[in-house]
């Protein structure tokens, strides 16, 4: 946040229902301080019944934009006037973008997964991916990694969920290698020593339940793997905790959560964050609550 709010101050937010956990607030202020912009972002308690006249409201305030969290990511499109490939593709919208006195809905989440992939040396192309879950954070995941070029595992306790996941993104993105499996002891067993990524889309092991885990604890964790787990509350999950003590490599969901910002933050001011500050920013918010 600039250390002097005035008429010239850009403002920009997030919109949810409640808005009260999130951390978007810290990181992108501690971003606009160490840019040294003349910006401001604040958290919208936007009520489901009120977002066409908070949306309104944004541009009548002259908001650059604005991340949008649950429960609105599906319910803004109606108040948009584009959406972007990807936010129709994962049929989400978490960042709006006043463009030439319009907003533009787009996602993220897709770019900001990949990039956390990369920056930790992790490409997709070519590479066997193994996706826990079949929920809204799944499906853009799924996308985004066969997108990529992987090749795509998804497992799931209701394989039919799955199924019918796998069948949309197919749909979406022809030819790709996509295939559904229950999520079973066994069903792990025989994907893990192909695969090369696997990623956790479930709230296994979220606060407060921080001892489960969506891997048996009688299963052998394989070495070669790289893990990340969508969940950053804790830091470090369970998952990631059996990940390392294997020896695989273990990222957690908080570098998304900041890299996600970070895009939603070039495409509001054209410029890239300091991604470092945003992490710290979340880290120590994160230990004040």
């Amino acid at each position: 946040m600039s250390t002097s709010l005035n008429g010239r101050t850009k403002l920009v937010g997030v919109m949810g229902w409640p808005v009260e956990h999130s951390l978007s607030p810290q990181m992108h202020n501690a971003a606009f301080a160490a840019l040294g912009l003349n910006c401001c972002y604040v958290p919208l308690a936007v009520p489901p019944d009120h977002l066409p006249q908070a949306v309104a409201g944004l541009a009548a305030l002259g908001f650059v934009g604005s991340n949008v969290t649950v429960p609105h990511k599906q319910a803004v499109w109606a108040c948009v006037d584009e959406l972007s490939e990807d936010a129709q593709a994962v049929s989400a919208v978490n960042t709006l973008i006043r463009r030439d006195g319009k907003w533009v809905g787009g996602n993220s989440d897709i770019p900001g997964f990949l990039m956390s992939l990369e920056e930790e040396g992790f490409l997709p192309r070519g590479k066997r991916a193994l996706v826990l879950g079949a929920g809204g954070a799944a499906r853009g995941i799924v996308y985004a990694l066969a997108r990529a070029g992987a090749q795509v595992t998804l497992l799931n306790r209701t394989v039919e969920r799955g199924e019918a996941l796998v069948r949309e993104i197919s749909r979406l993105l022809p030819g790709r290698s996509l295939e559904a499996r229950a999520l079973l002891p066994e069903e792990l067993g025989k994907a893990r020593d192909d695969a090369e990524l696997l990623v956790n889309t479930t709230p296994l092991g979220m606060w407060p339940r921080v001892e489960a885990s969506p891997w048996p604890d009688d299963l052998p964790f394989p070495a070669h793997l790289t893990v990340f787990d969508l969940v950053y509350n804790p830091l470090r999950t369970r998952l990631l905790s059996q990940a390392q003590a294997a020896g695989a490599k273990a990222i957690g969901g908080l570098k998304m959560l900041v890299y996600q910002g970070a895009i939603s933050f070039r495409w509001w001011f054209d410029v890239m964050p300091p991604t470092d500050v945003m992490y710290r920013a979340c880290v120590d918010e994160m230990a004040r609550r």
